[in-house]
């Protein structure tokens, strides 16, 4: 299995006052913003590059460029969008998905509401997002969806993960690599990650 912990020193220092319950809802948001930037460099480390010729002010040279057709950021709604604005900070010319998707509160199961993506999935490495991986459920049902629509090169970044999340989300899809900040303790019966951060939307978007 893949899993990738993005351990950098403003990386833990974000996620720490993302973490205190003090912290405002304007706050989290920002930081949201701002530590999805700095995860979006760890998931786009091995892009693929080709040379293109240019013109400096002193003289011509072959120059790296990206390679291929542009990403797709794929946003698990609704509390993706929050790194997804960050990541298109990063990459303004990617391309959107969104993955609408709640979790029922008495199964945990995740129930798909609204899906749009771009027509050539298959051509194009996609991103998933979504800030926590707990029960894993809405992960991998984004996954499937994707995949179906032809999505073959995926990777799934998140801010916080549970180990019960990991451990289901490489069963199901062992192929796609998982980027995050923090592997916390565990799930508590209602399917939060512990210690954790709450919920990511309400806290985003100050609603509860």
């Amino acid at each position: 299995m893949s899993v990738t912990v993005v351990n950098h020193p403003l990386v833990q220092h974000k996620l720490t006052i993302m973490r205190n319950k003090e912290t405002s809802t304007a706050g989290f948001r920002r930081l949201l913003r701002e530590i999805s930037l700095l995860l979006g460099y760890e998931v786009t480390r091995d892009l693929e590059l080709t040379t293109t010729r240019i013109e400096t002010p002193l003289q011509p040279m072959d120059a790296p460029t990206l390679e291929g057709k542009k990403l797709v950021f794929a946003s698990v709604l609704r509390a993706g969008n929050g790194l997804l604005e960050g990541l298109l900070d990063l990459v303004p010319a990617a391309r959107v998905a969104h993955v609408g998707l709640y979790r029922d509160h008495d199964t945990l199961e995740a129930v798909e509401y609204f899906f749009k993506a771009p027509s050539d999935l298959g051509d194009r490495l996609v991103i998933v997002v979504d800030p926590m991986l707990a029960t894993a459920n809405s992960a991998i049902a984004a996954i499937d969806k994707l995949k179906s629509r032809g999505a073959t090169n995926l990777r799934f970044l998140c801010l916080l993960a549970a180990p019960e999340g990991i451990a289901r989300f490489t069963k199901a899809h062992p192929d796609v690599p998982v980027f995050t900040a923090a592997i916390d303790e565990k799930l508590n019966e209602k399917g939060y990650i512990v210690p954790g951060l709450g919920d990511a939307g309400d806290r985003m978007y100050g609603t509860k």
